[in-house]
């Protein structure tokens, strides 16, 4: 979904559902759109889970998903292993083996969400 107009559509009919929530995944729209997927969900009233960090520091409410940053070190070992001389075609296919869980506060209260505190003890990153 490519137009700001269609995803405000769309997320307004979905908020009108009974006990609607949000799942937002990874896509160039995504991250596109992602201040106006924020202010949407919260002016809906919707509570989200993100693939990714970055939403949750801009006001979204959590998210879930790989450690990028583990995933570039383990990238840059695969750099390093190609220069020595390993052909790319006989290395391993890597899936993420680290993810993190990110939390904000500040939104949950907005939206009158209550985190259990195992979740908040859980949790990677808190942002009040």
């Amino acid at each position: 979904m490519a137009d700001p107009g269609e995803m405000e559509d769309v997320l307004s009919a979905f908020a009108r559902g009974a006990n609607s929530g949000l799942v937002v995944t990874g896509s160039a729209s995504a991250v596109m759109h992602r201040d106006l997927i924020i202010k949407l969900a919260a002016q809906h009233r919707l509570p989200a889970i993100y693939y990714e960090h970055s939403f949750v520091a801009a006001g979204g409410l959590i998210s879930y998903g790989p450690d990028f940053v583990d995933q570039y070190r383990r990238a840059a070992s695969y750099v390093d292993r190609v220069l020595r001389g390993e052909k790319p075609a006989d290395l391993p296919v890597q899936a993420p083996t680290k993810y993190e869980l990110v939390l904000n506060l500040k939104t949950a209260k907005a939206l009158g969400v209550v985190v259990p505190d195992k979740l908040i003890a859980l949790a990677d990153e808190v942002i009040d």
